[in-house]
Protein backbone atom coordinates (compact mmCIF):
# COMPACT_ATOMS: atom_id res chain seq x y z
CA UNK A 1 0.00 0.00 0.00
CA UNK A 2 2.14 3.25 -0.97
CA UNK A 3 2.42 6.18 1.20
CA UNK A 4 1.28 4.33 4.14
CA UNK A 5 4.26 4.73 6.98
CA UNK A 6 6.49 2.30 8.01
CA UNK A 7 8.38 1.22 11.36
CA UNK A 8 12.12 2.15 10.04
CA UNK A 9 14.31 0.64 12.93
CA UNK A 10 14.06 -0.82 17.21
CA UNK A 11 16.57 1.42 19.40
CA UNK A 12 17.59 -1.13 22.31
CA UNK A 13 18.78 -0.96 26.08
CA UNK A 14 21.51 -2.98 26.27
CA UNK A 15 23.39 -4.07 29.55
CA UNK A 16 26.85 -4.77 27.94
CA UNK A 17 27.40 -3.26 24.39
CA UNK A 18 30.14 -5.29 23.19
CA UNK A 19 28.55 -8.30 23.93
CA UNK A 20 24.86 -7.16 22.19
CA UNK A 21 27.47 -6.33 18.89
CA UNK A 22 28.77 -9.73 18.69
CA UNK A 23 25.36 -11.18 19.19
CA UNK A 24 24.03 -9.16 16.23
CA UNK A 25 26.56 -9.10 14.00
CA UNK A 26 27.68 -13.24 14.57
CA UNK A 27 24.18 -14.64 15.22
CA UNK A 28 21.76 -12.40 12.90
CA UNK A 29 24.43 -11.20 10.33
CA UNK A 30 23.92 -7.41 10.78
CA UNK A 31 26.75 -5.24 9.88
CA UNK A 32 27.99 -2.39 12.26
CA UNK A 33 27.31 1.06 10.81
CA UNK A 34 28.87 3.32 13.21
CA UNK A 35 29.74 3.50 17.13
CA UNK A 36 29.25 6.11 19.33
CA UNK A 37 32.02 5.52 21.63
CA UNK A 38 31.65 2.78 24.20
CA UNK A 39 27.68 3.78 24.59
CA UNK A 40 25.43 3.05 21.30
CA UNK A 41 26.19 1.36 17.89
CA UNK A 42 23.88 1.06 14.92
CA UNK A 43 23.49 -2.32 12.71
CA UNK A 44 22.01 -2.88 9.60
CA UNK A 45 21.75 -4.66 6.43
CA UNK A 46 22.90 -3.88 3.01
CA UNK A 47 24.29 -0.86 3.93
CA UNK A 48 21.63 1.17 5.20
CA UNK A 49 22.35 3.65 8.23
CA UNK A 50 20.29 1.34 11.08
CA UNK A 51 17.53 -0.96 11.24
CA UNK A 52 18.77 -1.60 15.20
CA UNK A 53 20.45 0.64 17.49
CA UNK A 54 22.19 -0.45 20.65
CA UNK A 55 22.91 1.54 23.62
CA UNK A 56 23.81 1.52 27.32
CA UNK A 57 23.02 4.98 27.96
CA UNK A 58 20.81 3.86 31.13
CA UNK A 59 21.04 0.38 31.25
CA UNK A 60 25.07 -0.68 31.33
CA UNK A 61 25.73 -3.63 33.38
CA UNK A 62 22.16 -3.60 33.77
CA UNK A 63 19.44 -6.87 34.85
CA UNK A 64 17.56 -8.22 32.23
CA UNK A 65 14.34 -6.96 32.88
CA UNK A 66 11.20 -9.55 34.27
CA UNK A 67 9.50 -11.05 31.82
CA UNK A 68 6.19 -10.18 33.25
CA UNK A 69 7.47 -6.71 33.18
CA UNK A 70 5.81 -3.98 30.63
CA UNK A 71 7.46 -3.23 27.63
CA UNK A 72 8.79 -4.70 24.28
CA UNK A 73 7.38 -7.76 23.78
CA UNK A 74 9.74 -8.84 20.75
CA UNK A 75 10.59 -7.28 17.01
CA UNK A 76 10.87 -8.92 14.09
CA UNK A 77 12.79 -9.09 11.40
CA UNK A 78 11.37 -10.14 7.97
CA UNK A 79 13.56 -12.37 5.20
CA UNK A 80 12.14 -12.28 1.97
CA UNK A 81 11.79 -16.08 1.63
CA UNK A 82 11.72 -19.73 3.08
CA UNK A 83 14.99 -20.43 2.47
CA UNK A 84 16.73 -17.34 3.70
CA UNK A 85 14.72 -18.28 7.06
CA UNK A 86 16.12 -21.52 7.15
CA UNK A 87 19.29 -20.12 6.86
CA UNK A 88 19.13 -17.88 10.23
CA UNK A 89 17.59 -20.58 12.08
CA UNK A 90 20.96 -22.63 11.22
CA UNK A 91 23.11 -19.52 12.67
CA UNK A 92 20.72 -19.34 16.01
CA UNK A 93 21.02 -23.01 16.31
CA UNK A 94 24.63 -23.38 15.57
CA UNK A 95 25.48 -20.68 18.52
CA UNK A 96 23.65 -22.26 20.68
CA UNK A 97 21.04 -19.83 21.14
CA UNK A 98 17.81 -20.99 22.44
CA UNK A 99 14.47 -20.99 20.57
CA UNK A 100 11.48 -20.27 22.83
CA UNK A 101 8.68 -20.93 19.92
CA UNK A 102 8.14 -21.52 16.14
CA UNK A 103 4.95 -20.82 15.04
CA UNK A 104 2.77 -21.03 11.42
CA UNK A 105 0.59 -17.91 11.36
CA UNK A 106 -0.74 -18.93 8.22
CA UNK A 107 0.31 -15.94 6.62
CA UNK A 108 3.36 -16.41 7.90
CA UNK A 109 6.42 -18.63 9.33
CA UNK A 110 7.82 -17.27 12.07
CA UNK A 111 10.53 -18.34 15.25
CA UNK A 112 11.12 -16.92 18.91
CA UNK A 113 14.10 -16.53 20.82
CA UNK A 114 15.38 -13.44 22.66
CA UNK A 115 19.29 -11.60 22.46
CA UNK A 116 21.47 -11.77 25.49
CA UNK A 117 19.70 -8.88 27.32
CA UNK A 118 16.17 -10.73 27.27
CA UNK A 119 14.64 -8.45 24.35
CA UNK A 120 12.33 -10.70 22.21
CA UNK A 121 13.00 -11.17 18.71
CA UNK A 122 11.32 -12.89 15.76
CA UNK A 123 12.75 -14.09 12.37
CA UNK A 124 10.13 -14.60 9.92
CA UNK A 125 8.87 -15.15 6.62
CA UNK A 126 5.29 -13.88 4.71
CA UNK A 127 3.58 -15.93 2.64
CA UNK A 128 2.34 -14.58 -0.56
CA UNK A 129 -0.83 -12.48 0.27
CA UNK A 130 -2.90 -15.00 -2.14
CA UNK A 131 -2.18 -17.61 0.08
CA UNK A 132 -3.43 -16.27 3.11
CA UNK A 133 -6.01 -17.55 5.12
CA UNK A 134 -9.20 -15.29 5.31
CA UNK A 135 -12.54 -14.44 6.46
CA UNK A 136 -14.39 -11.61 5.52
CA UNK A 137 -11.74 -10.54 3.09
CA UNK A 138 -9.09 -9.86 5.90
CA UNK A 139 -6.50 -11.69 6.71
CA UNK A 140 -7.33 -14.89 9.09
CA UNK A 141 -4.15 -15.29 11.31
CA UNK A 142 -3.80 -18.62 12.97
CA UNK A 143 -1.04 -20.07 15.66
CA UNK A 144 -0.01 -23.56 14.68
CA UNK A 145 3.46 -25.31 15.56
CA UNK A 146 6.42 -24.81 12.91
CA UNK A 147 8.15 -27.49 12.10
CA UNK A 148 11.70 -26.64 12.30
CA UNK A 149 13.25 -29.86 10.74
CA UNK A 150 10.94 -28.97 7.78
CA UNK A 151 11.87 -25.70 7.35
CA UNK A 152 15.47 -26.37 7.79
CA UNK A 153 14.86 -28.73 5.14
CA UNK A 154 14.39 -25.82 2.64
CA UNK A 155 18.73 -24.43 2.75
Amino acid sequence: MPGHPIIGHVHLKVSDLARAIRFYQDVLGFELQQTMGEEAAFLSFGGYHHHVGLNVWFSKEGPRPPRDATGLFHFAILYPDRRELARAVRRLLEHGVAIDGASDHGVSEAIYFRDPDGNGIEIYRDRPPEQWPRENGKPAMITEPLDIGALLSEE
